[in-house]
């Protein structure tokens, strides 16, 4: 059984952070974007690591040693070799648990979380609300570097949880499958300057912004615990059909 949740609130991670199986990470990178649009320019947030993190904290970073170094796009799945090693090196492996955060956007947690769980280490969370919610529960932050002892991490590949371009393009002609774009409505109607090759979306897909599923003033997940079982057993909600 995992030692926290998938999604770890600040009190649950302070509690388990004198716990030697914990491994904490900030995995932030930032996006620089031209007004005018272009390619978007990728940075390490290590600078900004450096100046605060949560204590005993070290810097996972996604665009370099966590990436395929020989691939012509940023952020592509590694081999699983080199995976291995640069988690190794972070001092991830065999009976560590991982938690991952962000200064600002989740995404570049849930990235790292994805990463690990693609090979095969589920023992990882996200923490809800990263750096930000951190502190406003009164958690400290420090200066400087912190890294852990090096591990031997193993590498168990999963490729049902990767699509392909073929699988996507097999997915655009049939409908076999729901694709999800979680960029802005603009980005997602090609409206305005953009960061990619071409404006426009995968034939197909439903937009789904990803800041429409957190809270936009702390950046934390929403869920309805109750759900349908707990709103439909109330007669006096209303319910739509058809």
């Amino acid at each position: 059984m995992p030692l926290l949740p998938r999604l770890v609130g600040p009190t649950e991670l302070r509690d388990a952070l004198g716990d030697e199986r914990v491994r904490v990470f900030d995995a932030t990178v930032l996006l620089r974007r031209a007004v005018d649009g272009g390619p978007y320019i990728v940075e390490s947030g290590r600078e900004s690591y450096a100046r605060a993190h949560i204590p005993g904290a070290a810097f996972a970073d996604i665009p370099g040693a966590l990436s395929d170094p020989a691939s012509p796009f940023p952020f592509t799945l590694p081999a699983a070799g080199h995976f291995a090693t640069a988690a190794g090196r972070l001092g991830i492996g065999d009976g560590t648990h991982v938690v991952a955060y962000a200064q600002d956007t989740p995404m570049w947690a849930t990235r790292l979380w994805w990463l690990l769980r693609y090979f095969g280490h589920d023992d990882s969370s996200v923490l809800d609300g990263g750096l930000a919610a951190w502190t406003a529960a009164g958690g400290q932050a420090e200066q400087g570097e912190s890294g852990y002892p090096p591990a031997s991490f193993t590498a168990r590949p999963r490729p049902e949880l990767l699509a392909t371009l073929d699988d996507v393009r097999e997915v655009t002609q049939s409908g076999s499958a729901c694709l999800v774009n979680a960029l802005s409505p603009a980005a997602f109607r090609g409206e305005g300057p953009g960061a990619y090759s071409r404006p426009g979306r995968i034939p197909g897909s439903v937009s789904v912004p990803w800041n429409g599923l957190v809270d936009p003033a702390t950046n934390r997940f929403r869920l309805y615990d109750g759900s349908l079982t707990e709103w439909s057993a109330r007669p006096d909600l209303p319910l739509v059909t058809g």
